[in-house]
């Protein structure tokens, strides 16, 4: 159960004393000393019933979004300038008398038309801006530039926190909210792997937040997933609502966000293109570390980890030796290359 905030309180309690206030300065105008003796009692009754029903109505919506809430308000003040500014401009086209139709029922009618538009129009295109809190402003995205999310995988294989500090993406990061909680309770899970694993995730995430050339949030946003959504459509959901990409290394988020229509990035497969590409010819050296599975074959790694398999070289394990490729295999888990001695070759 959500606790109310201690300063949420104290906001409700001092505006129900401001209104009570109000009606006790109503109570002891002329206007009210001259009315029938009911009359004090209604108004002390507003006073507390007011405040009461807009306290009740605030409290009955739990969830509310920023950018609805700043986009409706943006929206009225810009309207009642817009009124403002319209009235002036058709002030020698009205009547001369103040007491004239035209001039009672214009102001409140063009004033009903600018704020509709104007709160219509932020609401409509609040997904092109940006709102900056506390200083609240319009800040236009570059156009192209789309959020990357972050999930859980990524964020505990930790290679994500070099490539953004590598520059190569210019966008900004996002993190959910619920994938830092997902982290902190699993970073104290009696499971050593998992809190290990959890740990690794938090460390990843401080190191992205230190550095000053990258730009990450952890973003907190209303859940319209449903109560028993997984972690994967959770994330989804917010790159869909964000027009933003998932960085994932988890094959199965690849596939789901092809069906949802959302763009992703599999950590894995980038890692994989960046290997260096050998051909069939081509030499290098390569330490054999140990025997391979086939009669007469040695295996070696590369510095980026691909496997080079070696015909005739199991005598040679613990040597670095020249090697001619002979072909490459690609595999899902990655190159796999095989070659010979170069004097074999």
């Amino acid at each position: 159960m959500n606790r109310t905030p201690l300063a949420l309180i104290i906001l409700r309690a001092v505006f129900v004393m401001v209104l009570v206030g109000i009606a006790a300065l109503i109570i002891n105008s002329e206007f009210v000393k001259a009315s029938p003796p009911w009359v004090p009692w209604a108004v002390l009754g507003g006073g507390l019933a007011v405040p009461l029903f807009v306290i009740a109505g605030d409290a009955l919506v739990r969830q509310k979004n920023l950018t609805v809430i700043t986009a409706v308000y943006f929206g009225v003040i810009v309207g009642v300038f817009l009124t403002y500014a319209t009235l002036l401009a058709m002030g020698p086209m009205l009547p001369t008398s103040p007491t004239a139709p035209l001039n009672t029922w214009m102001p409140p009618v063009i004033g009903a038309v600018m704020c509709y538009i104007c709160t219509s129009l932020l609401l409509q295109t609040q997904d092109e801006f940006r709102f900056l809190i506390p200083y609240v402003e319009f800040a236009r995205d570059v156009k192209g530039l789309r959020p990357n999310v972050l999930d859980t995988s990524v964020i505990i294989d930790g290679r994500i926190a070099d490539l953004a500090a590598s520059g190569i993406f210019e966008s900004r990061f996002v993190v959910p909210a619920f994938v830092v909680d997902e982290l902190r309770v699993a970073a104290d899970a009696h499971d050593r792997s998992r809190r290990l694993r959890a740990r690794r995730g938090l460390d990843v995430l401080d190191r992205m937040r230190s550095s000053p050339g990258i730009d990450i949030e952890v973003l907190s946003v209303s859940d319209q997933s449903g109560d028993d959504a997984t972690e994967d459509s959770r994330v989804l959901s917010l790159a869909r609502r964000l027009g933003g990409r998932v960085i994932t290394n988890d094959p199965a988020l690849v596939k789901m966000a092809a069906v949802g229509s959302v763009p992703s990035v599999n950590i894995n497969d980038v890692a994989v293109s960046l290997k260096p590409v050998f051909v069939p010819g081509e030499a290098f050296e390569v330490r054999v570390v140990k025997a391979g599975e086939e009669p007469g074959q040695g295996v070696g790694y590369l510095e980026d980890g691909t496997m080079v398999v070696v015909e005739g070289a199991r005598e040679k394990v613990g040597r670095t030796i020249h090697v001619t490729v002979t072909s490459t295999l690609q595999r899902s888990g990655g190159r796999l290359i095989f070659a010979k001695p170069e004097q074999a070759a």
